[in-house]
C-alpha cells in the first residue's frame, strides 16, 4: 500500500513524543483560554478542542461550532501552539480554513461512511494543511486505509492517523476495545504513515490514560492525542476521560520512549529461537489439519455432521484451563482454537461435498 506522503514536522520536544493536547469540547472563551495557558506553560506545542461535537444521542453538548473559532485564533496569537479541531462536513473544513486552524482531524463516526469522507476529501482538495484521519468506530481496516486513501487522492500529502479504539457492545474495561493489532498491521502496510494514539476515547476514564500512553510507546507509535481540562469534573462533555494539565504533564513526564532502532546479539538470538518455535508451530497444525482431514473423511463415510458442538466446547473449555496454568489469557487461548476450528470445519467441509 503506498501514500503519497510528506513529513508532518509538526513542533515537539526532543525528549518527549509528540502530543496534541485540549480539551474535548470548546466549551466557553474562559476555559479554552485557561487550559492553553495551562498546557502551554508546560511545553505543549499542539492544542486541540472540539468546536463541533457529534454525540451518540440528540440533546448533548454538540459544540459552539463557528463561534469557537476565535478562541482557538485567540490560543494561537497568544500562546503560539498550533490549533486544531474536528471537521466532519464540507462547511466545517471550509469554516477551519477560514479562521486559520493548522490542523484538522476526521472524526471515526465519520471515517465510517466513504460518503462523507468523499465530502470532506472534496473540500480539502487543493488544500495544504495537515489531517489525521481516525480509525472508523468498527474494527474495519480496509475501511480506515480507504478513508485515509480518499483524503490523500485529494492531495493531502501531510497526513497521519489516529488510534482511538473500536466500540463494542460488551463494555469492559475500555471504553472502546485497544485492538492493537489494527493499528499495528496499518504500520506494516503504510510503515511511512505516522500513527497516534488517543488514550483518551480508549480508556474513557482517566486514571487508564498513563497505561495506554505507556503501551502506545511500547509500540512505537509516533505520539499522542489527549483530551486535558483546566476543570475536567465539570466539563460539558467526556468529563470522565479528560485530565488536567498538571496531570497531563506528569504522565507524559514519566513515559518511556523506546528506542525501535537498537538492536543487539542477544536480542537477535531470541528472535532465532522464536522463528524455530514458529516453524514447530506450523509443522504441528500442518499434522492436526490432516488427522482434521481423516475426520472429515471419516464423517463423510457415516453420513455425520460436519459440526459436533459438545466436542468444540470441550476443546474450548480444556484450552482455556491449559492456558490459564501457562499463564497465558484464556480468552486470547479461546481466539486461537477458534481460529483453529474454524479451518478445520473448512477443510472438513471441502472433503464432504467432494
Amino acid at each position: 500500500m503506498e501514500l503519497d506522503l510528506q513529513p508532518l514536522r509538526l513542533p515537539s520536544d526532543s525528549e518527549r513524543p509528540f502530543v496534541i493536547a485540549g480539551p474535548c469540547s470548546a466549551e466557553t472563551e474562559e476555559q479554552v483560554m485557561t487550559t492553553a495557558r495551562e498546557l502551554a506553560m508546560k511545553g505543549c506545542h499542539n492544542f486541540r478542542a472540539g468546536a463541533w461535537k457529534p454525540r451518540t444521542k440528540p440533546g448533548g453538548f454538540e459544540g459552539n461550532g463557528e463561534k469557537a473559532l476565535p478562541w482557538l485564533q485567540q490560543v494561537k496569537r497568544e500562546t503560539g501552539m498550533l490549533v486544531s479541531t474536528e471537521v466532519a462536513t464540507p462547511e466545517h473544513v471550509e469554516l477551519a480554513l477560514k479562521y486559520g486552524i493548522d490542523i484538522l482531524w476526521i472524526g471515526a463516526r465519520t471515517s465510517a461512511n466513504p460518503f462523507a469522507v468523499q465530502a470532506l476529501a472534496d473540500a480539502l482538495r487543493g488544500v495544504d494543511v495537515p489531517v489525521f484521519v481516525k480509525n472508523p468506530v468498527n474494527p474495519d481496516l480496509e475501511l480506515w486505509i480507504g478513508a485515509l486513501e480518499r483524503i490523500n487522492q485529494a492531495g493531502v500529502r501531510r497526513l497521519g492517523a489516529i488510534h482511538r479504539g473500536f466500540s463494542s457492545y460488551d463494555k469492559k474495561i475500555y471504553r472502546n476495545l485497544p485492538m492493537w493489532q489494527i493499528p499495528i498491521e496499518l504500520r506494516r502496510r503504510i510503515p511511512e504513515l505516522p500513527i497516534i494514539c488517543d488514550p483518551s476515547h480508549i480508556g474513557g476514564r482517566r486514571e487508564l490514560i498513563a497505561p495506554l500512553c505507556q503501551q502506545a510507546m511500547d509500540l512505537g507509535f509516533d505520539g499522542l492525542i489527549v483530551e486535558s481540562h483546566c476543570d475536567p469534573d465539570h466539563a460539558w462533555s467526556d468529563a470522565k476521560q479528560q485530565v488536567t494539565p498538571d496531570v497531563l504533564d506528569y504522565i507524559i513526564s514519566l513515559l518511556v520512549i523506546r528506542d525501535e532502532q537498537v538492536t543487539t546479539e542477544g536480542i537477535q538470538q531470541l528472535r532465532k529461537q522464536i522463528d524455530e518455535l514458529d516453524n514447530q508451530i506450523m509443522d504441528i497444525l500442518a499434522k492436526r489439519m490432516r488427522v482434521c482431514r481423516e475426520i472429515g473423511q471419516y464423517k463423510k463415510e457415516h453420513n455425520m455432521t460436519v459440526l459436533q458442538s459438545s466436542r468444540y466446547n470441550e476443546i474450548l473449555s480444556k484450552r482455556g484451563a491449559q492456558g490459564a496454568l501457562c499463564g497465558m489469557s484464556s480468552d486470547f487461548v479461546a481466539r486461537v482454537f477458534e481460529n483453529i476450528h474454524e479451518e478445520s470445519v473448512r477443510q472438513q467441509i471441502e472433503i464432504i461435498n467432494k
